[in-house]
């Protein structure tokens, strides 16, 4: 998964999308019983400075391509992407590498909705590439709440794996934890 990811994000490689698309409908798909029927999707922004170097919004790529797939999976589901709703408002460093509260204060006031009214009162799916800490769905999704959103979902391709010590006195000691791949929360 994270190849692919990679391959998407930093090697442009365009059909990649294709099938974190599809896996990411399929992760939306499968809380059908529980989800709002009608969902403005909102990407998680990127600064204009990185959408530059990039060329394109990975989360817009892979929202636009679950959305084909919902459409026609779900074609009952009313699920209108909006691009512009959520902006950066600042440039940030990668979080990469970032501790858990670094990536918190690294994101505090980047983003910012456009227009309130496109998002006041709606439920809002939001779409990221991969969910690690949390910090910039919890960021993201705070901004759209101010702003009048109903709720915000969150749905992301992949999830990360943490490494949690085994025990404090073996620091170098590490155990990988089982987290599914897909992610989905509300």
């Amino acid at each position: 998964m994270r190849t692919a990811i990679h391959a998407l994000k930093y090697d442009r490689m365009a059909p990649v999308a294709v099938e974190l698309g599809q896996r990411l409908a399929k992760a939306i798909g499968d809380l059908a019983e529980e989800a709002p029927k009608e969902m403005l999707v909102v990407p998680v922004p990127l600064h204009r400075r990185r959408m530059r170097q990039r060329g394109f919004n990975q989360a817009r790529t892979l929202a636009a391509e679950a959305l084909l797939r919902l459409k026609q999976t779900h074609p009952l589901w009313r699920l209108e992407l909006s691009s512009q709703s959520l902006v950066r408002q600042r440039s940030t460093q990668s979080q990469a590498g970032l501790t858990p509260r670094q990536r918190r204060l690294n994101l505090r006031g980047v983003f910012f909705v456009s227009d309130s009214g496109a998002v006041r009162g709606r439920h809002i799916l939001l779409v990221d590439d991969i969910y690690t800490t949390g910090a910039t769905a919890r960021a993201c999704s705070r901004t759209l709440i101010e702003a009048g959103a109903a709720s915000v979902w969150v749905a992301t391709v992949a999830r990360a794996q943490r490494r949690v010590p085994l025990a404090a006195r073996e620091q170098r000691d590490f155990v990988r934890l089982s987290i599914p791949e897909r992610s989905l929360i509300h």
